[in-house]
């Protein structure tokens, strides 16, 4: 299925960008992609799941109409006896090594790459998310001079003791999760770190309501902090599709 629909993304004519992925960490990482099929039906030309050892780059085309897209790594993974979300430390998907098309989204916690290519005024939107937490620091890059979104600093040394997530096999936080997927407020449906039930509009759930906002916005400012971060200016950038921008999403930057 896979196939048939890159087929025939390219075969309508949709003009291909160039993504590069690069892992400048100094250990092994995991890359996912997924795309929400429920938004749009174009999907890159290459794997939902890879390893990438240290210092290694792969390059693959992405349809320019790709929607609601997503890449994210996962560290200290292991396939061979558990292929599913459990796999690794953080971020893992369903499906194992290959993030199912349908429901592989990641585990939380995990610093998400987002894009929406040739949107609304024939712009790309991108950004790094940090509304599913925090597990690698990351930046997107393009080659066309648009902005550059971030988090380039490792927040898992200092990840806040009520955020504290997963831990490798030395006792090293790997994982620091968001507010929200902490459930400090005991209600994930009507939540003022959720932006959820009563709190589900920019009015109602403004940065000061969520707590540790200050935390990841003030060490990560290109980043998405929260989910209606975009009032800060710092956390959605666009750029012109029409300059069919290729772009690189760096691992430890």
């Amino acid at each position: 299925m896979k196939l048939f629909l890159t087929t025939v993304a390219f075969a309508c004519g949709a003009a291909a960008r160039t993504f590069t992925v690069t892992n400048k960490c100094s250990f092994t990482v995991w890359p996912a992609m997924f795309t929400d099929l429920n938004v749009g039906t174009s999907v890159p030309d290459h794997a939902t799941g890879w390893e990438a050892p240290a210092g290694t780059s792969v390059t693959f085309t992405v349809p320019n109409d790709w929607k609601a897209g997503r890449i994210w790594g996962r560290r200290n993974c292991d396939f061979s006896t558990n292929p599913g979300p459990n796999s690794c430390l953080d971020g893992g998907c369903n499906g194992g090594l290959e993030c199912d098309p349908h429901t592989g989204t990641g585990v939380p916690p995990a610093t998400v790459a987002e894009w929406t290519l040739s949107a609304d005024q024939n712009q790309d939107f991108y950004d790094v998310s940090l509304v599913d937490g925090f597990n690698l620091p990351m930046r997107i890059t393009n080659n066309k001079g648009c902005g550059t979104a971030d988090c380039p600093a490792d927040l898992n040394p200092s990840c806040p003791g009520a955020l504290k997530g997963p831990t490798d096999p030395s006792g090293a936080v790997v994982g620091c999760r968001s507010a929200c997927e902490a459930n400090l407020d005991g209600n994930q449906s009507d939540s003022g770190n959720c932006c959820s039930g009563s709190h589900n509009t920019a009015a109602t759930c403004p940065p000061s309501g969520v707590q540790f906002y200050d935390f990841f916005k003030g060490n990560c400012p290109n980043a998405y902090a929260y989910a209606f971060d975009e009032s800060s200016g710092t956390a959605l950038w666009t750029c012109d599709a029409g300059a069919q921008p290729d772009y690189t999403l760096t691992f430890c930057p």
